[in-house]
């Protein structure tokens, strides 16, 4: 099993002279201490639990463009990539940009998109739920499109694309891995299980993770996928326990076939936070295989 760490949360003591630097020095931790995946928001605005819109928060794409300079070998993805922040040819061109400068580490994260407030704040149009999640499976076709060997026109119901050319193409063949977050049963994991290389559950009991997995098997079974290849990944917020009530909740998720827990720095030194998770954390980790 293997430890991502999701950098969600940027209001650090003195964060207006030292985000910068405290989020450069946790990715070097990171990438030099065996993290598997290094993660950032995709917000304009910081979510509500976290303090809400006067908070800081980075633009994710540059945030990761700056991370792949400074790291080496761990993946680099947003958790997730709103599906209304972006059209989905300049998308998958971002994300094969990612992928070539960081030498085959891009990671595309991709959601439905969920935050109202954002998106009135900024002018950026919030269609329904419905229309949303149809909006998701065409930039999954897109994204294909554009990775792929077919560089043609994209008639779909939301998106036109005349050309679908992406020079240089990613690093990574036949394409980046496609994260999709979230654990709705009926589309969600539907679209997994057809287009998509890895899932993100959130932290729910272990009980219900096992449920979500089973739901996603049945769903490759449909779409006559290979539910081995897709990688597991399950956000868990930290708790009073620390580093190792996070190694109790992986252990309880080994069983059920988990690739990869991620979890987030709640401290205000989260440097000193992953100093310990590398070092406590990830060789127990390794050990659960």
């Amino acid at each position: 099993m293997q430890l991502g760490v999701h950098y969600a949360n940027f209001t650090h003591p003195d964060w207006q002279s030292r985000l910068a630097d405290r989020l450069d020095e946790t990715a070097r931790v990171a990438d030099q201490g065996g993290v598997s995946l290094l993660s950032v928001m995709d917000h304009f605005f910081q979510m509500e639990m976290l303090g809400g819109p006067p908070e800081p928060m980075l633009e994710g794409y540059t945030t990761l463009g700056h991370l792949s300079g400074l790291t080496e070998r761990v993946r680099l993805t947003l958790l997730v990539t709103g599906v209304t922040y972006r059209h989905p040819g300049l998308l998958a061109k971002q994300v094969a940009t990612l992928d070539v400068l960081s030498r085959g580490r891009a990671v595309l994260g991709l959601g439905a998109a969920w935050y109202e407030r954002e998106h009135l704040g900024l002018g950026v149009p919030f269609p329904p739920l419905a229309e949303r999640f149809e909006r998701l499976e065409e930039t999954l076709r897109v994204v294909h499109q554009m990775w792929g060997d077919d560089d043609g026109a994209f008639e779909g119901t939301h998106y036109r694309l005349a050309e679908t050319v992406c020079v240089p193409p990613p690093v990574q063949r036949p394409h980046p891995r496609i994260l999709l977050g979230g654990s709705g049963e009926q589309k969600t994991l539907r679209l997994v299980a057809r287009y998509a290389g890895a899932c993100n559950l959130f932290g729910a009991e272990t009980d219900v993770i096992g449920h979500k997995l089973d739901v996603l098997r049945r769903h490759c079974e449909v779409e006559g996928t290979d539910y081995d290849a897709i990688e597991k990944t399950v956000l868990v917020s930290p708790d009073a326990e620390g580093w190792q009530g996070l190694v109790r909740r992986a252990e309880a998720l080994a069983p059920l076939g988990v690739d990869t827990v991620v979890t987030m720095p709640g401290s205000d030194d989260p440097v000193a936070e992953v100093t310990t998770l590398v070092e406590e954390v990830v060789p127990r980790l390794a050990d659960l295989g």
